[in-house]
């Protein structure tokens, strides 16, 4: 399984994934659609895999009539030393898969090696689907990080950086094209718009935001009102980055608020966005609790929100993207590490740290500002928590636009974003 498609570019899980994908279990990859999902797999299956694809109509309506449909098929592969690989994308489509996966990998572990594919986990968690427990791998794909889209101008080596995620290995990766920071804030990461043409972008988001939502919702049966639902997305992408507050949404589109509540798990289930908890284990009396929403991509947020996706847009809310931007980056680089949380902290008069790294018994706290010039000011939020948490929190960080890193203060250090 090291076969790599020569004109791909390289990702960030793509090494480890094809090592992980020889062992000896079933693998199940979750990841938002247009992510890159089924590239990635197919550049590393071999060519003689059974490949079956539930987003096809016509195969998922065939496995969805005739149950058993999946399981001949596999029988009927001969048998062999080598493990045949059967690779099913958009599992999600046929919850019942996952149990005919279990019966055939119980009764042979090395005949067959399942490799799942998914888009959403809502109709697996409402089902109760099966997902293999003790049987199964399970990874995740983002979208790109900065190691995968580096800068038009790379950090020098020595650059520092609050929760490093290089390459594994030394050796020069095919990257895909560098952006600047604005670009980045407008038009996100999904791999497809960052390699379309600048004319092309705006249309494409618009379309995922609206029409492969559509699909996906509609095929599940999840919304009865779709026009509802329409609202509640503008408003939560306009509200991405924030503090819950589902009164206020449920208010502004006449919506109840457990039915505000429920799409936005829908869009966690569908992988489009993430819960951002508040950090809890403070002296501080004050303390908010309510998380923050974040959409997983700032190209669909500016879309979702009614935004066309350009540099225009980046003006007036440059200071939002941006802590934005961070928090996504900093949030995929914490799901591919596969330890930490990410938290902020927030009171009730208004101090805020942006946000709070808790890995292997540390913290490490981070600011974020739309600035080029930092200055020990920036950074008196960080150095009260640093006072509060001595023994867990020994360095703050401030991401900004400086163009070089500048010690701001003691313990704190301000960064480019290049430097992220």
């Amino acid at each position: 399984m090291d076969k790599q498609d020569s004109q791909m570019n390289d990702r960030w899980v793509s090494q480890a994934l094809s090592a992980k994908l020889v062992r000896p279990y079933v693998h199940i990859l979750f990841g938002a659609r247009q992510t890159g999902k089924s590239t990635l797999l197919k550049a590393l299956l071999p060519d003689d895999a059974l490949a079956i694809n539930f987003a096809d109509p016509a195969e998922r309506n065939a496995h969805l009539s005739q149950p058993g449909l999946f399981v001949r098929m596999c029988q009927a592969l001969p048998n062999r030393k080598k493990p045949h690989t059967v690779f099913v994308d958009e599992a999600q489509n046929v919850p019942s898969v996952f149990d005919a996966v279990q019966t055939l990998f119980d009764a042979d572990k090395n005949r067959w090696r399942f490799i799942l594919c998914g888009s959403s986990a809502r109709k697996l968690r409402k089902t109760g689907a099966n997902l293999l427990p003790g049987r199964s791998f399970l990874h995740h794909l983002c979208p790109l990080i900065l190691a995968e889209q580096p800068p038009p101008a790379p950090p020098p080596a020595y650059a520092e950086s609050p929760l490093a995620l290089p390459w594994k290995t030394p050796e020069a990766h095919r990257a895909f094209p560098a952006w600047d920071i604005e670009e980045r804030l407008a038009y996100g990461a999904l791999p497809g718009v960052v390699t379309a043409d600048t004319q092309d972008r705006a249309d494409l988001l618009r379309a995922y935001a609206i029409a492969f939502l559509e699909e996906e919702i509609r095929r599940e049966a999840l919304v009865k009102d779709w026009g509802a639902f329409l609202r509640f997305l503008q408003l939560a992408a306009r509200e991405s980055g924030q503090m819950l507050n589902y009164s206020v949404i449920a208010r502004e589109i006449g919506l109840s608020i457990p039915t505000v509540k429920s799409h936005y798990q829908l869009l966690e289930d569908m992988f489009i966005g993430f819960t951002i908890p508040a950090f809890s284990r403070s002296a501080r009396r004050n303390l908010l609790s309510t998380p923050r929403f974040c959409f997983f991509d700032l190209g669909i947020r500016n879309a979702a929100a009614g935004l066309t996706p350009g540099a225009d847009i980046v003006g007036a809310l440059a200071g939002s993207l941006f802590e934005q931007w961070v928090g996504i980056e900093l949030w995929k680089r914490l799901q591919y590490r596969q330890n930490g949380q990410l938290h902020f902290l927030r009171t009730e008069d208004g101090a805020e740290v942006d946000y709070v790294i808790e890995t292997d018994g540390k913290l490490v706290p981070i600011e974020v500002k739309w600035t080029e010039r930092p200055s020990s000011g920036d950074a008196r939020h960080l150095k009260t928590f640093i006072r509060e948490h001595p023994k867990q929190a020994k360095r703050g960080w401030l991401v900004c636009r400086c163009p070089h890193a500048v010690q701001i203060a003691d313990n704190i250090t301000a960064i480019p974003w290049t430097h992220l």
